[in-house]
């Protein structure tokens, strides 16, 4: 017997076919990573000051053993039938571009030339596929810079919800649909900055500054703190970071679309499979 793929039938609004097809399951492991992602990076802000994590610094290195088994829980739950050869090769394809690209900028300035491929590749092969190849790419990325630390779980999972974004947003063509990834670009590099900074800042700016985070210190106090820290230390970076997003994906996003959604339709991820019986003219009856 033979397999027949049955072509994908073209596209009524935006010719983006998705390279994994998420199910109620993997929505809500990608939901319960989310929060728990959330907790992890906002906790200076959200603990309760007469809690043990309100009067320490402990909660970041606890969340950092956390999230990578919860980010290996989600992968393994979306790629359990979720993930064939092709979408498999796709995410590899993909994550090794931008291991590669991600050291030319290396941060410098807010220059990060990794995070327009995920928007874009996001948007292409849909929510599902941005949110592993965010993760992917700055694992992958992480190993060969030697950035491999505790702050690379955060990384990936801020990477990743970048990936996921991308692929939640609505349909549109042409030079409207670019313009919506370049805002989404220069929104989304700014937040990306901001998680992070969430997460280092308990740690980089001692104990007797305005910028520090104050254990047990109310919101209002420490949020003020956080604020300042972030417009002092970082927001050229991400301004810089905002900035390249919308760069590439203006320059590159019309190129790029084009070539991935080629991929994807020839790789036809959502084909249905039907087996028939091979034809044989020379049986004997």
């Amino acid at each position: 017997m033979t397999a027949l793929a049955t072509p994908p039938q073209p596209a009524t609004r935006v010719d983006r076919t998705r390279a994994i097809r998420l199910r109620p399951r993997s929505i809500a492991a990608i939901a319960a990573v989310s929060v728990a992602g959330v907790i992890a990076f906002g906790w200076p802000l959200i603990v309760d000051p007469g809690t043990a994590f309100g009067h320490s610094t402990d909660a970041p290195l606890l969340f950092s053993l956390l999230m990578p088994l919860l980010l290996a829980v989600v992968l393994a739950e979306i790629s359990e039938g979720g993930l064939d050869v092709k979408a498999i090769a796709m995410l590899g394809v993909l994550s090794a571009v931008g291991a590669a690209l991600r050291p030319v900028g290396a941060g410098t300035a807010g220059l990060e030339t990794v995070f327009f491929l995920l928007i874009l590749g996001g948007r292409v092969f849909g929510a599902g596929f941005g949110f592993v190849l965010g993760a992917t790419t700055l694992f992958a990325s992480s190993l060969i810079t030697g950035g491999v630390g505790p702050w690379l779980p955060f990384q990936m999972l801020g990477a990743a919800w970048v990936g996921l974004g991308a692929g939640l947003l609505p349909p549109l063509k042409g030079k409207a649909e670019i313009a919506l990834l370049a805002a989404y670009g220069a929104v989304s590099g700014l937040l990306y900055g901001v998680a992070l900074n969430l997460m280092f800042w308990p740690f980089t700016t001692g104990l007797d500054s305005d910028l520090s985070f104050v254990a047990g210190a109310s919101l209002v106090d420490n949020l003020q703190r956080f604020l300042v820290y972030s417009f002092a230390t970082s927001l050229g970076w991400d301004i810089g970071r905002a900035i390249t997003n919308i760069v590439l994906v203006s320059l590159t996003g019309s190129v790029v679309l084009r070539t991935l959604r080629r991929a994807a339709r020839k790789a036809a991820f959502d084909a249905p499979v039907e087996f028939t019986a091979p034809q044989n003219s020379d049986a004997v009856h």
